[in-house]
């Protein structure tokens, strides 16, 4: 499995990686819902369990993602701060490139 964090994600995300209440914990990539060919996502600080993959990213961030959800093979982590301030989770090796 594999996943992509951008720069400026990756800056947002060990600021709250840092956090007192997150000491010990992964980030989570996970499908709120799928419909068609394509998925929504969300994340969450987290422990990783036994039907978890722990991904090792490029930007030394490690990144859980359960096991055999082919969805989530492939997911980018953005963070725009136009238009709107916040994280856009996409999996454009799925053809899904951001919600609708």
């Amino acid at each position: 499995m594999n996943c992509k964090i951008t720069r400026n994600a990756a800056k947002v995300l060990r600021e709250e990686l840092n956090k007192p209440e997150n000491e010990g914990k992964l980030l989570r990539v996970f499908v709120t819902h799928s419909h068609g060919d394509h998925a929504h996502y969300g994340m969450k600080m987290d422990e990783s369990g036994a039907n978890d993959e722990v991904i090792e990213t490029d930007k030394e961030i490690s990144v859980i993602l359960e096991k055999g959800i082919e969805l989530l093979d492939g997911v980018r982590i953005d963070y725009f701060y136009v238009p709107e301030e916040g994280f856009v989770i996409s999996n454009p090796t799925k053809g899904n490139n951001g919600d609708h």
